[in-house]
């Protein structure tokens, strides 16, 4: 008779076992929200924000429609050394820019010696310290620029401003001054001077 009733126990024991496990979760499950009840009914405490991962997401949503809506002002300016017969400036003076956008401006170079010259801009940003959240991405600077006499280029420049340039930094200037490249010019000269044709004796 015992073993006949063996398996309903134990049938009953699983049964129990899963009721205890499913009010185990639900409990659990119910402790958030009663927590806040009993701190705001019992206690008084009125927890408005919601837990810390919510208010944590909040601030970062925050934080970032903050950064979205701050503009930061770019200037641009641009000249050349004495030895450069070259005009170069920038083909607009201001830019307004969102931190952490690319942007792209464009500056314009033209040669009014009467051969080729290789030129090499130096760039400077200003305030110093925002130069650490200046990022350019692509510029007319990271080599070397030839014209033939004459000719004229627009130069681009592809730039992002840090997210985490000081608040207090509105505005930054870009300034590029040309070279010109001696040795890179010399070396054109003579490669030219080799390729052209000799007059007939």
């Amino acid at each position: 008779m015992s073993q006949a009733q063996s398996p309903a126990r134990r049938g009953a024991g699983w049964l129990k076992l899963a009721g205890v496990a499913v009010l185990a979760f639900a409990f659990t499950f119910s402790l958030v929200p009663l927590y806040r009840i009993a701190c705001e009914k019992v206690f008084g405490i009125r927890l408005e924000g919601g837990t810390g991962q919510a208010r944590a997401g909040a601030a970062a949503e925050a934080g970032a429609a903050e950064r979205q809506s701050r503009t930061v002002r770019v200037q641009f300016d641009g000249g050349v050394n004495s030895k450069l017969p070259w005009a170069f400036e920038p083909e607009q003076l201001t830019m307004d820019v969102v931190p952490g956008e690319l942007n792209e401006a464009l500056y314009f170079a033209r040669n009014d010696g009467d051969r080729p010259i290789v030129g090499s801009a130096v760039p400077s940003v200003a305030p110093a310290r925002a130069s650490a959240h200046f990022t350019k991405t692509e510029c007319f600077c990271f080599t070397a620029q030839t014209l033939q006499p004459g000719e004229k280029r627009d130069m681009p420049v592809r730039f992002i401003v840090d997210p985490d340039l000081p608040d207090d930094v509105r505005t930054i200037t870009l300034s590029y001054t040309f070279f010109k490249n001696e040795d890179l010019t010399a070396r054109l000269g003579a490669a030219q001077a080799t390729n052209a044709p000799h007059a007939a004796p």
